[in-house]
């Protein structure tokens, strides 16, 4: 293998590029991802843009940089993606894993950064500062990442990256808009392809959910992220304190789920599951849309008693029969693993909403403040009466978003071959 690797570095050196060193090992790609373990989507990312790099580039070697891991999580990575390295640690600090983090970023060909929200600098900064080519993949950004205090500074370092691709074009229009390069790239967690059959069959055995007969559903609270915990942007989006304000909004918003669920078991029978995909929102949706319910329809609801992880999460999505979710990764996992869906979208959470128009979905994309619960039930049933129809808008979707993904990475190729 390693004579191998001499020769195809040789040949391919020859044609212009390879994505082997001149000692015959694979380049090496550092993917900064992992964000969180109680959020699936947080922890989707990871899996789904591991297999893309994988499919197509599958001899690159890939170091990943895990900002947040437990053991279920852990567990699935490495079953999944043996060959991956994961590190933990910190580019500016000085204990043992943050030495060790920061010298495999020196040593990479690399640095992604996976898909997300954030509008942190520090891994761009770092890269620069030891001439390092790093990419940034699907990400969204508030235009708050390119105005006000500090955006020249922003701007040059996005305009550094080798290449940025957004998961929405409203995002694209946004760096556009103040001269930064940019491509349309969906989420890496469209990629995703980690399944936990055991798990999730004996869930729905446990809860009585059978295939293709029953819907999920999460409502977004204005709850702080966890019990008495802050975060940078909590007056916007987990506010520790909610106002009367917030707190109207989400009895609001859920009287109209209450109301989709309750058309739902009346026309066809079948149950529904209130299914997270952020941890801190198990309690609030069970009260604010299963626990008011009349009896008649809450026999019909059920809840998961504890937290899933992604690959749980994406098996049961793949029986269900269609994913209605404030939030917007439940509905990619359904996507990926075949299943319709409907997101009831608030922008003011990110623009990451527009995700699904971009993808050809826009008819599934409603607006959770604008659209009456008799519009989300109209969605639903439409999706019901012709559920192949409906099926296969989902593979059209997902075929573009591979084809993007074959894009996106031949550009990275093209960086490691340079």
């Amino acid at each position: 293998m390693h004579t191998r690797r001499h020769f195809i570095s040789a040949i391919t050196a020859a044609l212009g590029g390879s994505v082997f060193a001149a000692n015959g090992k694979p380049k090496t790609i550092l993917l900064q991802s992992a964000w969180d373990t109680v959020n699936i989507g947080d922890i989707g990312h990871t899996p789904g843009t591991l297999r893309v790099i994988e499919e197509h580039l599958p001899e690159v070697k890939i170091v990943l940089w895990a900002m947040k891991l437990d053991d279920r999580v852990t567990a699935m990575l490495k079953t999944r993606f043996p060959k991956v390295e994961i590190m933990q640690g910190n580019l500016f600090k000085d204990g043992e894993n943050d030495r060790k983090l920061q010298e495999a970023v020196k040593a990479c060909d690399f640095f992604i950064r996976n898909s997300g929200m954030g509008q942190d600098l520090t891994h761009m900064q770092f890269c620069q500062k030891h001439g390092k080519s790093y990419g940034l993949f699907g990400q969204s950004f508030f235009p708050s990442m390119v105005e006000g205090k500090g955006a020249a500074e922003r701007i040059a370092l996005l305009n550094g990256a080798s290449f940025i691709y957004t998961r929405e074009t409203k995002t694209l229009a946004i760096l556009k808009g103040a001269g930064v390069k940019a491509e349309f790239g969906p989420d890496g967690c469209f990629g995703i392809d980690v399944r936990d059959d055991a798990r999730g069959l004996a869930t729905m055995q446990k809860l009585g959910l059978e295939e293709r007969k029953f819907i999920t559903l999460q409502l977004r609270t204005n709850t702080a992220k966890l019990p008495g915990v802050d975060d940078s942007r909590t007056p916007k989006l987990n506010p520790l304190h909610p106002t009367s304000e917030q707190i109207a909004d989400d009895e609001r918003r859920a009287a109209k789920y209450r109301e989709l669920v309750t058309l739902w078991v009346k026309k066809t029978g079948h149950k529904v599951l209130i299914a997270p995909e952020v941890k801190k929102e198990m309690s609030h949706n069970k009260r604010l849309i299963h626990d008011p319910l009349p009896p008649d329809i809450q026999k019909h609801v059920v809840n998961l008693d504890e937290f899933w992880n992604a690959d749980e999460a994406a098996s049961i999505f793949a029986r269900a029969h269609t994913i209605v979710c404030h939030e917007p990764h439940s509905p990619i996992i359904a996507l990926a693993n075949g299943t319709p869906i409907i997101h009831t979208y608030s922008e003011f959470h990110s623009p990451k909403c527009w995700m699904f128009q971009d993808i050809g979905l826009g008819e599934w994309l409603l607006e959770m403040d604008e659209t009456p619960a008799e519009k989300m039930a109209q969605t639903l049933f439409a999706i019901d009466a012709d559920y192949p129809a409906a099926q296969a808008k989902v593979k059209k979707a997902m075929a573009y978003v591979h084809e993007c993904f074959s894009g996106s990475m031949k550009h990275v190729r093209s960086v490691l071959e340079a």
